[in-house]
């Protein structure tokens, strides 16, 4: 199964190329680093002793925050390399942890670059976060006694499904791990129905609930609504995904009807969208401004354009109401505690599968309310803004859920001391 697997890779090859190479018409960074892509990746110096995490995107790089710090405490004298799969995971490592950490891209699951990458940096052990499962990676890693872990590690009910189609294959990658740290109750039963030995899954928490906001984004939020004025409502719309703006503009027509001072923040996922998304804005009658244009929010203006990346936690803390993207659509939903840690209101889609045990709890303790289309979105908005102790009770509930659920990042590190043993650098 794994020489099946490793020759449909290759003959998808010349795909991933053409994939990368559409991609960098919208977002030229996918253009460069290819020699990354193939293993040519030397991100820490020679006859370093490494720690290396790999955190695929901009989620995952955020999700890490709180176990790169407690890594550097208990083993400073060791490097650590993070790698990402996307530029813009590339540039938030950039601009959370500057040269305090090594970075490069990780290769293609190929066994040739995965080869050249471990040897280029030599890491001690490494980490992986979520759901990142790379056949090859894994089993070189086991073959050259390089301890790895899953962190983080999330298993929905939907990707369960499709592992059991392929139960040895998928038993033979996990059981090589050192061992999962698993987020929930669910993750950990889900990876115990695909075969995997339960002694090797530990359910630690989910790390995201250790989120650290930038120190200074209260005072430019308080800053940024007097300039649009105090008496304005916000509702900001973080991470959307294609399908979704369109239903969040109709919604908002509707509410403004009623909340005629409404500002609607429309912040896109993904930056090569920023374009299409300020067009349907326009196109849809709404007078628009677009974030890098750098003009103030006057009384008339009805929708904001975040195109920038890095910058979603201060819209969420100018709102009075946040809705998180990729809900509305079965993309699976994205991280609800940014807005959460900030004490505001918080909506999501049906689609949350791939954030099910956070989003489920702020659900049952009435921190979150689920929205499904227009009307109902509309409709929920508008009894928020019409209710502003509704509004504050549920920040306040957000604050204490995520204050009940700190500590996975220290309980992860118990588990690394405990199955691995590195040696500092002479």
């Amino acid at each position: 199964m794994k020489l099946l697997y490793t020759s449909l890779f290759f003959l998808c090859l010349p795909l991933i190329i053409v994939r990368l190479l559409l991609r960098g018409l919208r977002a030229p960074a996918y253009w460069s680093r290819w020699p990354e892509r193939f293993g040519d990746s030397r991100g820490t110096p020679f006859n370093s002793s490494t720690i290396w995490i790999h955190a695929v995107s901009v989620g995952e790089v955020e999700a890490c925050r709180p176990l790169v710090k407690a890594l550097q405490t208990a083993y400073p004298r060791h490097n650590l390399l993070i790698t990402t799969m996307t530029p813009t995971g590339s540039e938030r490592i950039k601009l959370l942890f500057s040269d305090t950490v090594f970075h490069c891209y990780l290769p293609y699951d190929l066994p040739f670059a995965i080869n050249r990458f471990l040897k280029l940096n030599k890491p001690a052990f490494g980490i992986i976060m979520e759901t990142e499962i790379w056949p090859n990676l894994i089993f070189t890693c086991k073959q050259k006694n390089i301890p790895l872990v899953l962190a983080n590690a999330r298993m929905s009910a939907r990707s369960t499904k499709g592992y059991a189609n392929f139960p040895k294959f998928i038993k033979s990658i996990l059981n090589n791990l050192c061992f999962i740290a698993a987020q929930g109750q669910q993750d950990h039963d889900n990876f115990h129905k695909l075969g995997i030995d339960l002694t090797h899954v530990h359910k630690i928490g989910n790390l995201k609930y250790e989120i650290s906001l930038p120190t200074n984004v209260i005072e430019q939020s308080k800053a940024m609504r007097v300039m649009w004025g105090n008496n304005r409502q916000v509702l900001v719309a973080g991470s959307t995904h294609e399908g979704e703006e369109e239903i969040i503009l109709q919604a908002t027509r509707l509410i403004q009807s009623k909340f005629p001072k409404l500002l609607l923040v429309l912040v896109p996922r993904h930056p090569e969208r920023f374009d299409r998304v300020a067009g349907l804005a326009h196109r849809a009658g709404f007078k628009t401004h677009r974030h890098s244009d750098h003009l103030t929010c006057t009384s008339d203006t009805q929708v904001l354009i975040v195109d920038s990346m890095g910058e979603l936690p201060l819209f969420y803390a100018v709102c009075d109401i946040a809705f998180v993207g990729g809900s509305l659509i079965p993309h699976g939903g994205h991280n609800l505690l940014e807005p959460a840690a900030l004490g505001r209101a918080i909506l999501t889609g049906p689609h949350f599968f791939n954030f099910n045990d956070i989003t489920k709890q702020f659900l049952q303790a009435h921190a979150a309310i689920e929205v499904s289309d227009i009307k109902t979105l509309s409709d929920s908005v508008s009894n928020l803004l019409a209710n502003p102790k509704q509004r504050a009770q549920m920040g306040e509930t957000s604050l204490k859920l995520i204050a009940n659920s700190r500590g996975a990042s220290l309980r992860l590190i118990e588990l690394l001391k405990q199955y691995i043993v590195i040696h500092d650098p002479e």
